[in-house]
């Protein structure tokens, strides 16, 4: 399926209809496999602009009985813009009752570094991933903007624990500590645009944009820190290192690093049975790679092999379907598609 503008994020309604995002601020519909031609009114308005706009959307585990839908998305403007989250209802076709549960509350400039990507946890409260802010010469209180991410009391660069209604999960690991965010739950980031949960062992897998390379796969853990930018494998883009190191005492190495950079986008953890083999295998999109990475773990979290399935085209999101196949979103501007992947053979 095809037409889309910018896609950033597939989710499942019960019954089978799919809910898409659109960057530019549009919430699409499919049903019956056929895309709609008008799009879902009562979205938010948007910061439409460079990596900014209309970003995740993630549904209710009560959706049936509440009618929630959960988005991401970049506003405010050019000068002053920050990662926002709102809840509304979808009845029909239409979104009402919209809520902003969750707004970054530093204000930066430029168009960069949004995050976000919203899951799910079995208790009933979500983890929100948010960006870093940007690349220099992008500053925020006289210092590189990315430096927040290593500062407590911010969000950027920060994944969050919220409950449904948009405030700070309580048994937070920084709950009670002087000058920390509410519901602070790991720090280090740079911008993660992907994030699931392996249901079978409980681990929350994230992949990450670095720099220039040095993209990672994290496991994300209450209390972490993950280093950015203090420990990086990523050179600036003009050619050096950013930090002195790749590693250091207290900070937690990724357990994966893409070096030549693959822009990591979306992320499922398989656990269908469409694919022989392929359960509890992590996949991951890539934007520059314009390939799916398939990696396989052992028991105790670790990479023990990779295999690229070639999309031949930026790979956005990456989704597991209530039908136990895999779907795939390409980015594109007009001609961005829905794919399934079909199984072939033993892998």
């Amino acid at each position: 399926m095809g037409g889309l503008e910018h896609p950033w994020a597939v989710a499942w309604l019960p019954g089978g209809d799919l809910l898409i995002t659109e960057r530019p601020g549009r919430l699409r519909l499919v049903r019956g496999g056929v895309l709609q031609a008008e799009p879902i009114p009562g979205v938010p308005e948007v910061l439409a602009a460079g990596q900014g706009g209309l970003l995740d959307v993630a549904v209710h585990p009560d959706f049936a009985t509440n009618r929630w839908i959960y988005l991401t998305y970049a506003a405010g403007s050019a000068e002053a813009n920050h990662t926002r989250q709102a809840r509304a209802r979808l009845d029909g076709r239409a979104l009402s009752d919209v809520q902003v549960l969750y707004t970054v509350p530093q204000r930066k400039s430029g168009a960069q570094h949004f995050g976000s990507r919203v899951l799910w946890l079995p208790d009933g409260t979500l983890l929100l991933a948010i960006g870093d802010g940007g690349n220099p010469p992008i500053e925020l209180e006289g210092q590189p903007i990315r430096t927040q991410a290593q500062n407590p009391a911010s969000a950027l660069g920060k994944v969050l624990r919220l409950n449904a209604d948009g405030t700070a999960a309580r048994g937070t690991p920084f709950s009670g500590k002087p000058g920390a965010l509410p519901g602070l739950w790991s720090l280090g980031h740079r911008n993660i645009q992907g994030l699931d949960l392996d249901q079978r062992t409980g681990r929350v897998w994230a992949s990450e944009h670095g720099a220039r390379d040095g993209d990672e796969l994290n496991r994300i853990e209450a209390g972490v820190n993950y280093g950015w930018p203090r420990v990086t494998h990523s050179r600036e883009y003009f050619g050096p290192p950013i930090a002195p190191a790749t590693s250091a005492p207290g900070l937690r190495d990724p357990v994966l690093v893409w070096t030549p950079a693959i822009a990591p986008s979306g992320l499922a953890v398989y656990d269908g049975d469409r694919y022989p083999g392929w359960r509890g295998d992590l996949f991951a999109g890539g934007l520059v790679s314009r390939q799916v990475h398939r990696l396989r773990l052992d028991p105790e979290g670790s990479v023990t092999s990779q295999q690229a399935i070639p999309i031949g085209a930026r790979v956005r999101d990456v989704r597991q379907g209530p039908d136990g196949f895999l779907y795939v979103l390409t980015d594109g501007a007009g001609d961005g598609q829905l794919l399934r992947l079909e199984p072939t053979g033993a892998p």
